[in-house]
């Protein structure tokens, strides 16, 4: 029985990391990250990571939907970072990066798209972390002055404390 998640070899984890690096400026795989971690894909494309321990003991012939941490979904060569994933490239992030105020905090944890001039979006291409303070929130995209929101709808705050 094929399994759905495919543990992805060296040179293929490396071009992930490449691509995270190359938008983001954030160097994981300097910084050991496959030392420490496996990275799977599905069929669909989204990308999980696991302690190297706990993948060393996954039998591959068992058919798995997900393990590990959700981190981001590949698609066209892109990639788009989950919240978590946010977190982990956020910290070592060097560009493509926008930062929001309380109130555009509050109107993203909702799903709201935030408008975003032509000033602010300069030099900003991509998928952007997005950042309010220290604390990253996620991933966003720029279309027509808008940063699109990718919190998904389960995960989306009603109400402001």
């Amino acid at each position: 029985m094929p399994t759905e998640l495919k543990f992805l070899n060296s040179r293929e984890a490396r071009e992930i990391l490449s691509l995270i690096k190359e938008q983001w400026g954030c160097g994981l795989y300097e910084e050991g990250f496959l030392d420490r971690f496996s990275i799977m894909k599905n069929k669909k494309g989204n990308l999980f990571i696991i302690s190297k321990d706990i993948a060393r003991i996954i039998n591959p012939k068992l058919k798995i939907d997900s393990a590990g941490l959700y981190f981001a979904e590949m698609k066209n060569n892109s990639i788009r970072l989950s919240i978590e994933g946010s977190q982990i490239v956020g910290r070592g992030a060097g560009r493509n990066i926008i930062d929001l105020s309380g109130a555009e905090c509050a109107a993203w944890m909702k799903g709201e798209e935030i408008p975003v001039d032509e000033k602010r979006s300069e030099g900003l291409s991509g998928y952007l972390l997005v950042r309010f303070e220290k604390k990253f929130l996620g991933s966003g995209r720029l279309k027509e002055g808008n940063l699109l929101n990718f919190v998904p709808k389960v995960r989306r705050i009603k109400e402001m404390w």
